[in-house]
């Protein structure tokens, strides 16, 4: 067992993750391989799983792997239950219309659907390889019900963000702060991690006191404080007050996961 490591003085029963600076490195399609070993193990004592990422789709070779429970989306709006829509939640059409009506020049604008994403590009700026990847749609063609999350990439998104917190305090924001100063994430009202993780834990008939939350940015910092125990990967100073235990980067969570196996199968026998 890693002695630096703090375990929870629980057994837990569902283990929840962020993707992106957590189980894999930022923009990575992969687990390293510790990490999916660890996982397998994990799962084969018989803990719940649970991805919970900013992203729209999780990478197909890390769900493949990880074989998850529960999926969540969109930072938390969109969640799947064993593989079927459980929950989703979607702007109204006014707050849509607020959101997009920013005054950020040459900004790239990304709205999502649940199927698909549509990308507003600024003039002579060529879409980026993950936009190809997804068969991006011009923005024209967004539908104006059924957006689920929005992206705003620019370096002066915080002033957005502020100017949204004032007029739609219920719209939720994440980025436009460290590490993601030219990345504003918009999701409708109750659209958060921590919901994505309550929802999960009540559909797997789970007290959220027997939980693990594990993430290493702003978004992560609602689910961090919900969870029945959270564990912080990386450094980021704004979640340490919400951090039960810290684990120094993504490549260090595969230790982690044997050092609480071992204590889960220790309180078995």
């Amino acid at each position: 067992m890693s002695a630096p490591f703090v375990f929870p003085p629980f057994v837990p029963r569902l283990l929840a993750f962020d993707l992106d600076g957590t189980l894999i490195a930022d923009g990575g399609v992969s687990l390293p391989e510790a990490t999916a070993e660890a996982l397998a193990r994990v799962r084969a004592a018989g803990l719940k799983l649970a991805i919970i990422t900013g992203r729209d789709q999780p990478p197909r070779a890390v769900r493949e792997a990880m074989q998850p429970d529960v999926v969540a989306t969109n930072n938390g709006g969109r969640v799947e239950v064993g593989g079927t829509l459980h929950a989703e939640a979607r702007f109204s059409a006014a707050d849509l219309q607020a959101a997009l009506a920013h005054e950020l020049a040459d900004a790239r604008v990304v709205v999502f659907t649940g199927d698909h994403i549509y990308v507003d590009l600024p003039a002579g700026r060529d879409p980026e390889p993950w936009m190809l990847a997804r068969s991006y749609k011009p923005m024209q063609e967004a539908p104006s019900e059924g957006i689920v999350k929005i992206g705003f990439y620019h370096p002066h998104v915080a002033g957005h963000a502020e100017r949204l917190r004032r007029s739609h305090p219920h719209l939720v924001m994440t980025g436009a702060q460290a590490p993601y100063e030219q990345f504003l994430t918009v999701t409708p009202a109750g659209a958060h991690k921590a919901a994505a993780l309550t929802l999960a834990a009540e559909a797997l008939n789970i007290p959220l006191a027997h939980t693990v939350a594990f993430g290493d940015s702003d978004n992560d910092e609602v689910m961090l404080e919900v969870a029945g125990f959270a564990v912080q990967v990386g450094q980021l100073p704004l979640l340490a007050r919400h951090a039960n235990a810290q684990v120094p980067s993504h490549r260090e969570v595969a230790a982690y996961l044997d050092g609480l196996l071992e204590l889960c199968l220790s309180a078995e026998s």
